[in-house]
């Protein structure tokens, strides 16, 4: 085989393996707010409300509700807004989940 027909075979098998993976992107992306969404459950009611404000909750309801997609829309500024941040991060990378999915971000 030559070498130009390798890499036109490899380019070709890529191309057509290129929807399918986009499509298990989706699914993972849809798995990982799954997941995320329980956690959360459990985390909150772990932990309780005390100390978390409403506005912490809305956003991150606002995060799961839209896909998880919304990126830095979730600032802890409590000392227990930011432990529930913490086991929402470990319970995330425990699922193989990259630190970008992460809703967390104080711009100010």
């Amino acid at each position: 085989m030559t070498r130009a027909a390798f890499f036109s075979g490899a380019l070709l098998a890529a191309f057509l393996a290129g929807p399918a993976q986009a499509e298990s992107g989706d699914a993972w992306s849809q798995r990982k707010c799954a997941l995320y969404a329980e956690a959360w459950e459990r985390a909150l009611g772990s932990i309780g409300r005390e100390g978390i404000s409403d506005d912490f909750v809305a956003a991150h309801d606002d995060f799961i509700a839209q896909g998880c997609v919304l990126r830095g829309a979730v600032c802890p500024r409590s000392a227990q807004e930011f432990r529930l941040a913490d086991i929402l991060t470990i319970a995330a990378m425990n699922e193989g989940m990259a630190s970008t999915f992460l809703p967390f971000s104080c711009a100010d």
